[in-house]
């Protein structure tokens, strides 16, 4: 063999052996796999979604019943009565409650009770202002009598502000009233306007004068320490200036919603 026929051998170079081909992937990855903590989130926000819906559709149910059924009792009426072994009230339909009456409680309480849409942003601030409260609506005030609890908390304001306003679009200002004269409290055990009118003056709610009516509309913030048969000097006070804010809203078309 010559030594060209030596070159062309030593330039072979030897044949790698064949390796193994990578095997096919089946499947998801690590990366694209759900976790369990990814499958437990998706979980818990599908429960936090269906109560969140079971919730309003309580609260939109519950609103619609009570613009046409009158409550028979309040959270807040039936624990009084379980304390004193039962509570005075008697429904007293608008109608047949003094217009005096209506025009005193809105005067006393939310004299621009016709003019919001259940928050009085304007008194909010005010009360902000003085850094303290006092700036609850009519409205307000019957979500808090008519479906949740008394005393004061941040989760119960909450819920009241939030339910406001849903109150507002389904139920009329003269309902929200009417609701409101029916179970507010006048004094221990003695709930609603027609109670409170023959409790302290021995008439119906539909005979009440103007005195009367401003004794009744004065006691309201606090029914347990104010007597409108026996009323101190603060509570005389404030009758007088309840008359006059009665005639002023009447005057100027603050009680047009109403009456």
């Amino acid at each position: 063999m010559g030594p060209m026929a030596e070159r062309k051998t030593a330039s072979k170079k030897p044949a790698k052996k064949p390796g193994r081909k990578p095997a096919p992937k089946t499947g998801r990855s690590r990366k694209t796999q759900p976790g369990l903590v990814e499958r437990a989130w998706g979980f818990i926000w599908r429960w936090v979604w269906r109560a969140a819906f079971v919730v309003l559709g309580f609260v939109l149910l519950a609103t619609l019943f009570y613009a046409l059924i009158n409550p028979p009792t309040t959270p807040y009426m039936f624990s009084e009565g379980r304390r004193l072994d039962g509570v005075k009230q008697e429904w007293a339909p608008m109608d047949q409650i003094a217009p005096v009456m209506a025009r005193s409680a809105v005067a006393a309480e939310d004299a621009n009770f016709c003019l919001h849409w259940g928050l009085d942003v304007n008194a909010i601030r005010a009360a902000v202002d003085r850094g303290r409260g006092g700036a609850s609506t009519i409205s307000q005030q019957v979500i808090k009598n008519v479906y949740l609890w008394h005393g004061r908390s941040w989760s119960r304001k909450a819920v009241e502000a939030l339910w406001t306003p849903l109150s507002e679009a389904v139920w009329t200002k003269r309902r929200i009233l009417e609701l409101y004269l029916n179970v507010a409290e006048f004094d221990e055990g003695v709930f609603g306007v027609q109670a409170a009118a023959r409790h302290y003056f021995g008439v119906d709610a539909a005979d009440l004068s103007a005195l009367q009516a401003a004794r009744l509309a004065a006691i309201l913030p606090a029914p347990k320490n104010r007597s409108a048969a026996n009323p101190s000097q603060f509570t005389r006070n404030r009758t007088r200036q309840i008359i006059s804010g009665a005639e002023t809203i009447r005057a100027d078309g603050r009680a047009d919603c109403f009456q």
